[in-house]
């Protein structure tokens, strides 16, 4: 289990905020249209920030250009944090797909499956 001090959860959260106000209200890229940020974990010495995002269509082909589109803004989001966040580092971002919602999806699906099959009490 992971310890996170209560720090770095602070940061972790106001990352999260500041990024997805940033997607909603002054991103125009098209590649991230349909990005959501759905989670940020950060490191002890709160240098390194890891950004999960999702995609309303997760297709791969769209979850590349969702993730060049996020590599390019990479620059524009750091200064947008050092401006609002006044942090003594902001930290470096590195983006990543979070499959969670797809994997939960899938499970979904598994479980209505066996629910279809299996017969209903009193049949």
């Amino acid at each position: 289990m992971k310890v996170v001090s209560r720090r770095q959860r602070r940061v972790a959260e106001l990352i999260h905020e500041e990024l997805g106000l940033l997607l909603e209200r002054r991103i125009s890229d098209p590649r991230l249209a349909e990005v959501t940020i759905t989670d940020v974990e950060i490191t002890p010495d709160l240098k390194l920030a890891t950004v999960y995002f999702s995609v309303l269509d997760d297709e791969p082909a769209r979850v590349e250009l969702a993730l060049a589109g996020l590599e390019h803004a990479r620059g524009f989001f750091r200064k947008s944090l050092a401006e609002t966040l006044y942090l003594r580092f902001v930290p470096e971002l590195r983006f990543r797909w979070d499959q969670s919602i797809r994997k939960g999806e899938r499970i979904d699906r598994l479980l209505a499956s066996l629910r279809e099959e299996s017969p209903e009490e009193g049949e």
